[in-house]
């Protein structure tokens, strides 16, 4: 089965490779098209954040490349670098956000350097005000506020409008619905789908909410034993003779049922 849909690819990974004390990636390819929403599956431990974090140079693997735009990551040099992290925003898994900043200053910290440095004040609180009204948050709310001072709900929605201040051309997030409730895990994918349209971005969602990545993306892909099982469409995910890919999405289906029998989180 072949790993790329009709559109050219954005995103390749090519051979990658990476250990901490034990393998983790142990030679994964895949291929990620423009303008894709695209969703990658896998058993906790497996890899897919580490994955994700090479995209950005984050984390550099043993063995392979990225290539993003047709830029090489590990091997293009700084200014191939550079260009590639301007292209892309990073919605991490706890928000990251920092203590020390208010709202409005963490949200600029997703402005490139050169950028940042020469827009006025006045011209940068404009695009954090654009961004976070975005993400359905009130700017003249929360723009003064401390992270300590938001709700979880509030605080992902502060790291995504950073991720997007900048109107990336690709958004990779990693597992945003972490910590919510099936209300508030609804909201976050409704959000994830609106700005992937809006921003004409192309978006790859790590995540361990299976059913909402398959409803929401174009394509998806499953990692397991460090290596890519499965990559295709929603529908062929769902029908994989594969007794793994099964597994998996049986005993996503029963943990799903668990978190809607419990107690909401509260997060909004």
């Amino acid at each position: 089965m072949s790993d790329q849909g009709g559109s050219e690819p954005i995103i390749q990974y090519c051979g990658i490779h990476k250990a901490f004390d034990v393998p983790v990636l142990r030679g994964v390819d895949l291929s990620v098209g423009e303008g894709e929403m695209f969703a990658l599956f896998g058993p906790s431990g497996t890899g897919k954040s580490v994955l994700l974090k090479t995209t950005m140079g984050l984390i550099q693997p043993d063995q392979g490349d990225v290539r993003v735009a047709g830029e090489s990551v590990f091997y293009g040099g700084p200014k191939a670098l550079s260009a590639i992290r301007k292209l892309a925003g990073y919605v991490f898994q706890n928000a990251a956000l920092f203590d020390s900043l208010n709202v409005l200053d963490n949200v600029l910290m997703g402005l490139p350097e050169d950028e940042l440095y020469a827009l006025s004040r006045s011209e940068a609180a404009r695009k954090a005000w654009n961004a976070l009204e975005l993400v359905n948050l009130d700017p003249e709310l929360v723009f003064a506020k401390l992270p300590a001072e938001l709700s979880g709900g509030m605080k992902k929605r502060v790291g995504i409008a950073r991720a997007i201040v900048g109107r990336p051309r690709i958004l990779l997030w990693d597992e945003p619905t972490t910590g919510l409730d099936p209300v508030n895990t609804a909201a976050v994918e409704r959000l994830i789908m609106r700005l992937s349209r809006e921003l004409e971005t192309t978006s790859l969602i790590v995540t361990h909410d299976i059913e909402g990545g398959l409803a929401m993306c174009d394509r998806v892909a499953m990692l397991e034993g460090g290596r890519i099982r499965f990559s295709g469409s929603p529908s062929q995910f769902r029908a994989s003779p594969d007794p793994v890919v099964q597994a998996f999405v049986d005993r996503a289906a029963a943990e799903a049922q668990l978190d809607l029998a419990g107690e909401p989180s509260g997060v909004s």
